[in-house]
């Protein structure tokens, strides 16, 4: 069938369009290919226009527009994501199924949440017009929707579970989104001002080997097939720990496996905290160390560990100074590096540069006004290390990030 066949039955007749579903055979990658890259890529690049190319009105400011390319980079960052959570959404729904009378199938449980996001990408074309991008709102109710018309007939759930089945598959999705949401402002942060077209040159480029098609594996498309024979190393553990019939090891390897999704493929394990809070010395700039918090959370194979000092003279003098180990999320930070990032910003209050400085990524941020200076430096593709203050001057804050034993945490890795 069609993809435009595929959407426009999914969208106009689901019931019967789910039946059709159920009984094909697609594999998971023929699925990605040829189903969810294709309209992920409208809607991304529907995103780049608007905000790029068209821009949005904000009252007594003018229109706003992000540089061309910086948007390329969201794009690029959006569409990456869009396969990732597809499969990330579809571990949580197969991994549930147990619960809800539901039989447990990763390739129905890839296929229901494919389908269902339908809506959703296609509404996104109208991010062309930023304006309208609340209509994608009201598109992903129709694909919850969609979800709970689909989930009895590919993961076979009892019709009076099925509501409670899409419940808990949308809230554990919300909480998710929120996190890969606060993660992508990390790693978009950096791609923000712009990419160099170093970053950009190698995008989707493979050369042909045997009649198939292979890509370098430090390319943005290599990083993506490696990361897909890691989800399909997780399905095949999730599948495994089926067999055995031990609920306890299939939990664990529905867990590892999300973790092994929001990882980009790497499942690291963030520091301890005891190594973590000698990285924060007793002084900064002068400064005396007044406080010290540290963090270590999330969920197994996808935790991150956080030291933060606060340095004080008393009078209002203030910097704050944070190691964090992103762990479980170090192939979010690698997205940053894939694509090359570097670029510069500048207007009337702020400035802000984005540069590598051999395998280390620099992030600046000037506040023309006054304001919280901040500087960053990404190392080893997982570390971050940040100072900021208010009216503190750059290079105070670069010798406070430098007091910290960079080369020591690079070697942690």
């Amino acid at each position: 069938m069609s993809l435009i066949d595929r959407v426009k039955n999914i969208l106009v007749t689901p019931r019967t369009e789910w039946d059709v579903i159920a009984a094909e055979t697609t594999s998971g990658a023929a699925l990605v290919t040829g189903y969810v890259l294709p309209l992920a890529a409208i809607s991304a690049l529907a995103g780049f226009v608007g905000m790029s190319l068209v821009g949005m009105s904000v009252p007594f400011a003018g229109t706003m527009r992000m540089g061309v390319t910086s948007g390329l980079a969201a794009a690029v960052f959006a569409l990456v994501m869009a396969v990732v959570m597809v499969y990330v959404v579809a571990f949580i729904v197969d991994a549930l199924a147990p619960t809800f009378g539901a039989q447990k199938n990763m390739a129905q449980a890839l296929k229901v949440v494919a389908y269902a996001y339908t809506p959703v990408w296609v509404v996104g074309i109208v991010r062309i017009i930023p304006a309208l991008g609340i209509l994608v709102l009201l598109a992903a109710l129709y694909g919850i929707y969609l979800l709970y018309l689909g989930l009895p007939r590919l993961m076979r759930a009892p019709q009076e579970k099925a509501a409670g089945y899409t419940a808990v598959v949308v809230i554990v999705c919300i909480v998710l989104a929120v996190v890969i949401g606060v993660l992508s402002g990390v790693v978009l942060r950096y791609a923000m001002p712009g990419v160099g077209m170093g970053g950009l040159g190698g995008m989707g480029l493979g050369r042909h080997e045997g009649g198939g098609v292979t890509f370098d594996k430090d390319s943005p498309m290599g990083k993506l097939d490696a990361f897909s024979k890691k989800m399909e190393e997780a399905g095949r553990n999730m599948e495994s720990a089926q067999k055995s019939g031990d609920a306890s090891k299939q939990a664990e390897a529905a867990m590892a496996a999300l973790g092994t999704a929001l990882s980009g493929g790497k499942g690291v394990e963030p520091l301890q905290l005891d190594q973590l809070k000698p990285m924060l010395p007793e002084k900064l700039a002068g400064l005396p160390r007044t406080d010290m918090r540290t963090d270590r959370s999330g969920v197994k194979g996808f935790m991150i560990a956080k030291a933060e000092g606060v340095y004080s003279d008393g009078k209002g003098e203030r910097i704050d100074l944070e190691v964090t180990d992103t762990g479980g999320a170090a192939g979010l930070m690698g997205l940053a590096a894939w694509m090359g990032v570097q670029g510069e910003h500048e207007d009337s209050n702020r400035r802000e540069v984005t540069r590598s400085e051999g395998d280390r990524l620099v992030h600046e941020e000037l506040n023309k006004r006054g304001g919280t200076n901040k500087y960053e430096v990404v190392l080893a593709k997982r570390f971050v290390v940040s100072a900021s203050g208010h009216n503190v001057p750059i290079d105070t804050l670069k010798s406070g990030v430098e007091s910290v034993d960079l080369s020591k945490l690079e070697s942690l890795k």
